[in-house]
């Protein structure tokens, strides 16, 4: 099991990663800032104008720490690792899963069933935390359509099924989420869903974090055995890690939407910290980027109680926990794969 708080975030431009010995030295404008031992990281993540020596790369492959490259404002850019040392039974049970029309809808129906259920509870806490009025009402029959969903997704006969109930509970689930806004006034309106690029400052945090929990689940599935790339709910498509995005279901609502929702309603962050391109979309300057990943951090070490294994542990193992349950059932030795539920 890898350790929760082992990745190292780099977002100062012009930042210079070299190997000192067994630790990786972090150098900006030639100045020595700090050294850290290879064997307390699993992942290393740069944002846009930071480089790095090949000697670093190769260390940093031949003992299992991933290396991905994005650009300032999230995108994914590339991704270095050292060879693959997943069970090749596991794999092979993986794909064969991929290739059966019927256990990939299993799979999808269970990712999407948890996404709908904590997408619930993410209006119910919001419902509860509003006073009277428009937003407690709008969330309130936000929650109400969503558990509907809830009963159609379980009854889903097929994979196109299954999608077509996801992509309802997305457009439900979006249509609201305004609401949820408490603070921040004009800055952080939010009109609907947006990725590439993100059109409002909302849409800009929840895509950053998106893809920093995308690179943490996906290093969880290779720790497990399993390929990233084969997913059940997403289906293949080159350089798009499919089962990582399967399992980012469970836990964006609640996770990262709560996350972002706490950060401006808290004004931990603000409208100021933005600036918008000429594309129309949104880019967080380096101080709200540096803000944002303490939160992610300081999060991941919170302790939760995992709802199928009845066990305390922080949310950073949450998804080494479920990628290893899902390995599990893949395997045999579990009727089903457990999603984290929450409450």
């Amino acid at each position: 099991m890898k350790r929760h708080l082992n990745t190292l975030f780099v977002t100062t431009p012009g930042t210079y990663l070299a190997k000192d010995g067994e630790c990786v030295q972090v150098r900006v404008e030639g100045e020595n800032k700090t050294r850290i031992p290879i064997l307390a990281l699993d992942g290393v993540v740069c944002f846009g104008q930071v480089s790095y020596s090949p000697y670093l790369l190769a260390h940093c492959a031949e003992n299992g720490v991933t290396v991905t490259h994005l650009s300032e404002n999230g995108r994914f850019l590339a991704r270095i690792q050292g060879p693959t040392s997943g069970n090749v039974l596991l794999r092979r049970m993986q794909y064969r899963w991929a290739d059966d029309p019927g256990q990939s809808a299993a799979l999808a129906r269970v990712f999407v069933l948890a996404k709908l259920h904590n997408a619930r509870i993410v209006y119910q806490r919001g419902q509860r935390e509003a006073g009277e009025g428009e937003r407690k009402t709008a969330l309130a029959a936000g929650a109400d359509r969503l558990a509907g969903l809830i009963g159609r997704v379980e009854t889903a006969a097929d994979l196109d099924a299954v999608r077509g109930v996801e992509g309802e509970g997305a457009m439900t689930y979006w249509r609201d989420f305004q609401a949820l806004v408490t603070r921040g006034g004009d800055g952080f309106v939010f009109d609907g869903r947006t990725r590439r690029p993100p059109l409002d400052r909302v849409n800009c945090l929840l895509s950053f974090l998106y893809t920093v929990l995308a690179h943490d689940i996906r290093s969880a599935l290779e720790t497990a055995g399993l390929d990233p790339y084969v997913g059940y709910l997403h289906r293949d498509r080159p350089g798009r890690a499919s089962l990582a995005l399967d399992m980012m279901e469970e836990f964006r609502p609640w996770l990262v939407d709560r996350l972002v929702l706490s950060l401006i309603n808290r004004g931990q962050v603000t409208a100021g910290g933005f600036t918008r391109e000429d594309t129309g979309g949104y880019l967080m300057d380096d101080d709200t980027r540096r803000q944002v990943l303490t939160a992610w951090q300081e999060r991941k070490q919170d302790v939760v109680t995992h709802p199928f294994l009845n066990e305390k542990m922080p949310i950073g193992l949450l998804w080494h926990t479920q990628a290893l349950l899902l390995a599990r059932h893949l395997r045999g030795d579990l009727d089903g794969y457990p999603p984290v539920l929450w409450r």
